[in-house]
């Protein structure tokens, strides 16, 4: 086979395989190619066949102009091989098949890079068996004139075909990756518009009870001002209190889906004091639950309810990916202008397999909604597995400024 294939690597794949080392090819993809065409130029020249199957180095005077002027369009078209892969098939076979059956028959080499090249960038796949067959029957014929054995070429041959096939398990995998991601990109959109929709919700059963509530209060105060002036000014403080709790909730837009158990509920709204019942009833669930460190009160009373709900959702998703059992750790820290929250599990707890299992995958309602309520804010969260197992969750929420109006 060293008539038909100098000793020449197989690129890797250009672009969109993930996880993988990023090679030249990937990083500097016109730099690579280029470097690619002028070596297997330089190597159909100066190298053919020698005694016992080795490869000596040929002079360039030994080599007629027009064979030279061959291996020259052949190499050049290389540097194509990305955005033209069939027309590069196409030249470097055309190039290869008038030195069939001599000494100068070295552009197998080309042919090879050329069917990988057309599996691994050509959209249309009738291509490939195409030149795969017009690649063998170029093996066959050269066999024949040389006098090869049968079994050289139809090593040539699979290795023309396992050259394609490789690039075209290659480009299935890439493909099949952005796929991944674009579906995983849609499906977080699809939560955060979910979750969106949920906080019109909240928005309006929250404003727009209170303002109804203004409303009857006004209404009655205005009838009885005559009669009761005392009865009216109550009525007139009950309206500015709402007013003032629903004008909080149109500037600050705390909406975030309340747990379905506090749906209809329009009480008090929670915050970190009421930490230790929370803390008290997961721990009642089976959570092994530790609380440290602390934070200055009071805070603004959106950050408040959100830090509180953060904790919350955060000990919900322990007990639920990781089950009874697990330790878990939450540390508040209050740093200058804002408020950080830590909760750490080591994901041991009962009836889970594998904490990986657990969080992996695309993103849940959990920590979507939580991450939307950090960066409505004006703070970030981070969510990710421990390295050595469980998972690690640390929300920064500041305590001074206005918060964004969009979520990244």
């Amino acid at each position: 086979m060293n008539r038909t294939a100098p000793h020449t690597e197989l690129p890797p794949a250009s672009r969109g395989v993930p996880g993988r080392f990023r090679g030249p090819f990937t990083r500097w993809p016109r730099t690579a190619d280029a470097v690619l065409a002028t070596a297997l130029f330089l190597a159909t020249t100066f190298l053919e066949e020698g005694p016992g199957d080795s490869l000596v180095f040929r002079p360039l005077t030994d080599l007629p102009p027009p064979v030279l002027i061959l291996f020259a369009v052949a190499g050049a078209a290389l540097y194509r091989r990305r955005h033209r892969p069939v027309a590069v098939l196409c030249v470097a076979l055309a190039a290869w098949a008038p030195t069939l059956g001599s000494s100068y028959a070295t552009l197998g080499g080309v042919v090879i890079v050329a069917l990988y090249s057309v599996g691994r960038h050509a959209d249309d796949t009738r291509w490939g068996p195409l030149g795969i067959v017009a690649a063998a029957a170029a093996i066959t014929v050269d066999g024949l004139l040389a006098s090869l054995p049968w079994g050289d070429v139809g090593f040539g041959a699979v290795v023309m075909f396992g050259a394609w096939y490789l690039g075209r398990r290659l480009r299935l995998r890439a493909e099949r990756a952005v796929r991944l991601r674009q579906e995983q990109a849609a499906e977080a959109r699809r939560i955060v518009a979910e979750e969106r929709t949920h906080i019109a919700r909240e928005l309006h059963d929250v404003v727009a009870h209170r303002v109804s509530m203004m409303t009857v209060q006004a209404g009655a105060a205005r009838m009885v001002a005559a009669e009761d002036p005392q009865g009216a000014l109550e009525a007139m403080a009950a309206v500015e209190e709402a007013g003032r709790q629903a004008l909080d909730e149109l500037r600050h837009l705390l909406g975030v889906l309340r747990p379905e158990a506090e749906r209809g509920g329009l009480g008090p709204q929670a915050g970190l004091a009421d930490l230790p019942r929370l803390v008290a009833e997961v721990r009642e669930a089976g959570l092994d639950v530790s609380v440290t460190g602390g934070v200055r009160l009071p805070l603004p009373a959106r950050v408040d309810l959100s830090a509180y709900r953060i904790v919350q959702e955060a000990l919900t998703n322990v007990l639920k990916h990781s089950g009874p059992g697990t330790r878990t750790e939450v540390h508040l820290r209050g740093e200058g202008d804002g408020v950080t929250i830590e909760v750490l599990d080591d994901g041991r707890g009962v009836g889970v397999p594998s904490v990986s299992a657990a969080h992996d995958g695309l993103p849940g309602h959990g920590i979507v909604g939580m991450r939307e309520r950090a960066v409505l804010l004006g703070g970030s969260l981070d969510a990710r597995p421990r390295p050595g197992g469980g998972f690690r969750l640390v929300a920064r929420l500041p305590t001074a400024g206005e918060p964004t109006g969009d979520a990244a």
